[in-house]
């Protein structure tokens, strides 16, 4: 039995896990869910804050999504996500692979934050220059 933190012990079982439980109540954030995408562990989370934000349900019809949720607060809401996850690995491992990629080319760093950022600010400013001229 192992207590405490070792970075490198948490990198390889993100790294060896296919999927990544988070059924929070409360998360304001979350990089758990981020570290798990980064490394092809597909997250299982409950749609709040943080989580809510960068976790969306997968599609099997679209493609579209990076993981599985769910909203409601309880243990039947989790099951039924965590069968839907299971159900596309077993039965579709081609999906399955495609979520893994897609999961793992996700940007979610602060470079490409960075620019938005920038892009933002500049449109402010662009804004309130123009407001100057009009008044």
């Amino acid at each position: 039995m192992y207590i405490g933190f070792n970075a490198i012990l948490a990198q390889r079982i993100y790294a060896g896990s296919d999927m990544f439980l988070m059924p929070s109540r409360f998360e304001p954030c979350g990089l758990g869910q981020l570290i798990s995408l980064r490394y092809g562990t597909i997250p299982i989370v409950r749609f709040t804050g943080g989580l809510a934000d960068t976790v969306n349900d997968y599609n099997p019809a679209t493609g579209s999504g990076n993981g599985f949720g769910f909203s409601e607060y309880s243990g039947m809401a989790l099951l039924h996500a965590i069968k839907k996850a299971l159900q596309l690995y077993r039965e579709q491992p081609e999906q399955w692979q495609y979520l893994v990629k897609n999961a793992m080319e996700l940007d979610f760093s602060w470079a490409r934050s960075g620019v938005e950022y920038l892009q933002l600010y500049q449109e402010a400013i662009t804004r309130h220059l123009h407001m100057q001229r009009i008044a």
